[in-house]
């Protein structure tokens, strides 16, 4: 396996993953792009298998395994939506997964991967470290190791996002000047710019994420893997991990444009216009990217420009909060 993914990776998983992904839809709205002054194509993976793009990576990377290699099954670890993309993936592969979640992850999630048949080790994020939790399990078991981001086939498996924007943009797809794409670890950036620049090399593609623990957007900006100065502290449960992965790095700082921030107020302010106007039901992190554009933060330049809504899996208690406000 190569170290890095290609765009023949990210084609590959479009083959991969047909057979159960979810052909997500691409939706414009008039008040939308009225709003902003541009025309918007907002790609909503809230629609997708477990209700985020992460079920993408996750089954191109599990459906690969050889599973006579791995009698443990897989192991993860997540705040919640690709600990819920392992727990579907290994399902359908007919594999074991055992998953590392945060103890203060929302409680939805933590319920929707254990419903998806997985078992759950919880720990604390601000004192323990998840990824050697997760490898002593996977020696314990004898089971594969599938890493939120920092893996090819989990970016390429993200990264067929981009080739449906492009096919589903059509024509339209020449006027696209840039795509903002919600970031933690980096995967779905990586395997986003490699499909979208494959197609169109003009077009930009900046990652967005919350202020505070903007570590991928500093990173572009400095040229080395900057880190978060804490574990936690946004409402953007998805987005908080402690610094850009290394392998998403080296394809990111390549071909991403920069890095935007909005505050948790923001991105509340997003997720009512989503379910006001746009009748989408979206969690902080998925929602950062609509944030983006709505505060200003991405200013259009005359072309299109396209919003990846990564997810919908949103404590709704929150969700209450945010569309009250």
């Amino acid at each position: 396996m190569n170290p890095l993914p290609t765009i023949d990776d990210v084609l590959s998983a479009a083959r991969q993953i047909k057979p159960y992904a979810i052909h997500t839809p691409l939706i414009e709205s008039a008040v939308l792009n009225e709003r902003v002054g541009a025309r918007v194509f907002v790609k909503a993976e809230i629609f997708q298998r477990t209700g985020s793009f992460k079920f993408r990576g996750a089954y191109n990377a599990i459906s690969r395994l050889n599973a006579a290699d791995w009698p443990g099954g897989v192991v993860a670890c997540s705040s919640g939506n690709h600990a819920q993309g392992v727990a579907e993936a290994a399902r359908l592969c007919g594999l074991k997964a055992v998953i590392v979640m945060p103890a203060d992850a929302p409680r939805l999630k933590i319920a929707r991967t254990k419903g998806g048949g997985a078992e759950v080790v919880l720990y604390d994020r601000e004192r323990e470290d998840r990824n050697a939790i997760a490898l002593a399990l996977c020696s314990e078991k004898r089971a594969a190791f599938v890493p939120p981001f920092d893996h090819p086939m989990v970016m390429a498996g993200q990264g067929t996002t981009g080739l449906e924007i492009i096919s589903q943009m059509g024509a339209e797809a020449d006027q696209l000047e840039a795509v903002l794409v919600p970031t933690s670890g980096g995967g779905l950036a990586a395997g986003v710019g490699l499909a979208v620049k494959h197609h169109r090399p003009q077009c930009e593609v900046y990652c967005v994420e919350p202020e505070g623990f903007n570590d991928y957007g500093r990173s572009l900006a400095t040229g080395a893997r900057e880190k978060n100065a804490k574990p936690s502290g946004s409402i953007c449960d998805a987005l908080l991990v402690g610094e850009p992965g290394e392998k998403t790095f080296a394809v990111n700082r390549g071909q991403l444009s920069g890095g935007l921030a909005v505050s948790d107020a923001e991105a509340m302010q997003a997720m009512a216009f989503a379910f006001y106007e746009l009748k989408l039901v979206l969690e902080p992190g998925g929602a950062v990217g609509l944030a983006a554009l709505l505060s200003g933060k991405y200013k259009p330049r005359g072309g299109a420009i396209a919003v990846i809504a990564s997810g919908g899996n949103v404590d709704p208690a929150l969700f209450a909060r945010a569309i009250d406000a």
